[in-house]
């Protein structure tokens, strides 16, 4: 199968590109400004992906089988500083690529969020359960997944995905490494104890990805995440442990969501998402917590902190 993929440099991106061409695809790659080579890629293309013309040659150019989308400005805070880029980004893109997906006939699968969720259910949030967007990142979220399946019902499937785990490129991008970096630099990490999400690793979602694009029985919006939903607190004292640091060397702050009610209303307290119908019908395996700890490697940012610490 001959795959376009946007934001191919991203974590997980990078990790369908590997999956991908284990399977034995053929994945053309999107970075923006990425220079490096890339594994998993048959090949690679610099593209500005707001530019709808040029991508709509780049389309036509390549006739792919499939698209997948998982280029996005995904980080809240990123999108209140700069509404307009993540826009074109979390929006005006998905639905573009999905306007190229019905016209090429292609498989698309576009990455969408928990966060549509408001959180405040205590039950798991199941694909039919209403949305309720608390940011701008969520809400255009959102827009993209109305948007993508208006326009191409036919071709497309969105995945809403959970906090994600991993290794990035970057070495800063997942969970476990943005805590070596608060760590390195002498910064104790504030996290929440009652502020619940269910984690997967990149690599896992990756394999589910490529799993739904070589089968031909699922369209529309489902879910994945990871087996265990567990306070953002519990992750960071797990990750700790596995990594056999110190309370001193590697300091945390509970704190609770009351402490900061301001920015806790634009934060869902508790994301845990039904699995259905994927859940014990596709070969690709929910991964508990434990199982994914033992895929973290040290950031190679901060190996000399570490075994210093």
């Amino acid at each position: 199968m001959k795959i376009l993929l946007t934001g191919a440099s991203g974590l997980v991106g990078h990790a369908f590109a590997q999956s991908a061409q284990r399977r034995g695809h053929h994945v053309i790659g999107l970075v923006n400004t990425h220079t490096a080579d890339l594994t998993g890629l048959a090949s690679k293309r610099t593209a500005d992906l707001t530019d709808e013309h040029a991508l709509t040659a780049l389309v036509l150019d390549t006739f792919p089988d499939a698209i997948v989308n998982c280029a996005a400005v995904a980080e809240p805070a990123q999108c209140d500083a700069d509404p307009a880029r993540a826009q074109a980004l979390n929006v005006a893109l998905p639905a573009h690529l999905a306007r190229l997906a019905h016209h090429v006939s292609a498989r698309l699968v576009h990455l969408s969020s928990e966060q549509v969720f408001d959180g405040t259910a205590t039950h798991a949030y199941s694909v039919k359960s209403p949305v309720k967007p608390l940011n701008l990142y969520a809400r255009q979220k959102v827009e993209s997944e109305r948007l993508v399946h208006t326009t191409a019902p036919d071709f497309a499937i969105t995945l809403r995905a959970p906090l994600l785990s991993g290794n990035s490129l970057t070495g800063k991008r997942s969970l476990h490494e943005r805590l070596f970096a608060d760590w390195s630099a002498g910064k104790t990490p504030k996290v929440y104890t009652d502020e619940i999400r269910q984690p997967c690793t990149a690599a896992n979602l990756a394999e589910l990805m490529v799993e739904l694009l070589e089968r031909n029985d699922v369209r529309g919006i489902v879910h994945w995440a990871g087996a265990d939903a567990l306070s953002r607190h519990e992750l960071a004292v797990r990750i700790r442990t596995h990594f056999k640091l110190s309370e001193q060397s590697a300091p945390l702050e509970a704190i609770t969501r009351e402490a900061n009610p301001r920015e806790a209303s634009k934060r869902p307290a508790r994301l845990a998402l039904d699995l259905k119908p994927l859940a014990g019908v596709v070969k690709t395996p929910i991964e508990s917590f434990a199982a994914q700890l033992d895929q973290f490697i040290i950031p190679p940012a901060y190996r000399a902190w570490y075994f210093s610490a």
